[in-house]
């Protein structure tokens, strides 16, 4: 009973950290629409300074805590590189082009399919069988977005359709963060990882952007807004993310993760006055409940239990 009381305990406070981990990430749309709105920054010049400063501060704190974390394997090496690249770099291009043109809640919503594209990918790259749990889920993802969009009401798309494609993408480009992440988790610290596909991220950006990249912002309280990005919507959400796994199943923290659809609409809400329709609404449950099915199983394997 003294077992089962602690284990129940543990649970409660790992699905807290995921809640707290959605909330920040929830945030970033604010952030985002802050710092666009008050400098010069293109979607790929936030993206590069946002890596940056992240990248600077994981070093920092790797170096003062424990340095050894940063050594690797070289044949590890390629993983963290597509980590890197496509679920850093890239996606952070995407994403804050999304959120400029679609707006924090809708972006939100739509990026949030990225467990979905990860089965999809599953199944192409790892011969992982399509169940119909796995299929139903697909179903329900791609008719919550097309209602998210605005099809939904009959009426001709009520957003960009370049915004819809760069929020797709750049649910594609995060949900590759799993696939490559299948080969390094179970050997390196979260924070090894995290600091490496960041300073990799900030150089794909860098290169994206010719060697020239976006002049540091200026404009008036646009460095608060830069470091809230990076402090709060950037390492802290990773770190109470991070630190949830090592309590929760993989499956009950992606599950509880979803509810940063709805933190981040309740913000944008709040900050930036956005409002969702009924069918985006509705859109953004069947979103969530397909994320569900594919991140719940009929059993836990026991060896994710030990893992997690």
């Amino acid at each position: 009973m003294h077992e089962s009381a602690e284990a129940s305990t543990s649970r409660l406070s790992g699905i807290l950290l995921v809640l707290v981990a959605s909330a920040t990430w929830g945030s970033s749309g604010i952030f985002i629409f802050r710092i666009i709105n008050q400098s010069s920054l293109s979607a790929g010049g936030l993206a590069f300074w946002r890596d940056l400063l992240s990248t600077i501060l994981l070093l920092a704190g790797i170096l003062i805590i424990n340095p050894g974390l940063l050594k690797i394997r070289l044949k590890d090496f390629p993983w963290l590189l597509g980590m890197g690249v496509i679920s850093i770099g890239i996606f952070h291009i995407f994403w804050n082009q999304a959120v400029i043109s679609l707006g924090a809640s809708l972006a939100t919503m739509i990026q949030c399919n990225a467990p979905v594209f990860v089965t999809i990918l599953a199944r192409i790259f790892f011969k992982e069988p399509l169940t119909w749990r796995k299929i139903l889920a697909i179903l329900a993802a791609a008719g919550g977005t097309i209602l998210a969009a605005g099809l939904g009401s009959g009426a001709e798309w009520s957003f960009a359709t370049k915004g819809i494609g760069f929020a797709l993408l750049s649910a594609l480009a995060y949900g590759s963060l799993s696939l490559f992440g299948k080969k390094l988790t179970a050997d390196y610290n979260p924070w090894t990882i995290t600091f490496y596909i960041f300073a990799i991220g900030t150089l794909t950006i860098f290169i994206f952007q010719g060697g020239k990249p976006d002049p540091w912002p200026s404009g008036t309280g646009v460095l608060g807004w830069v470091l809230g990005f990076v402090l709060m919507a950037t390492i802290l959400g990773f770190g109470f993310y991070n630190r949830a796994l090592k309590i929760l199943p993989a499956s009950v923290a992606s599950i509880t993760a979803t509810t940063e659809i709805l933190f981040a609409g309740l913000l944008a809400n709040l900050f930036l006055g956005e409002r969702l329709g009924g069918w985006q609404i509705l859109g953004g449950i069947l979103i969530a409940f397909g994320v569900i099915l594919v991140s719940v199983t009929k059993r836990q394997n026991k060896h994710e239990n030990l893992n997690n």
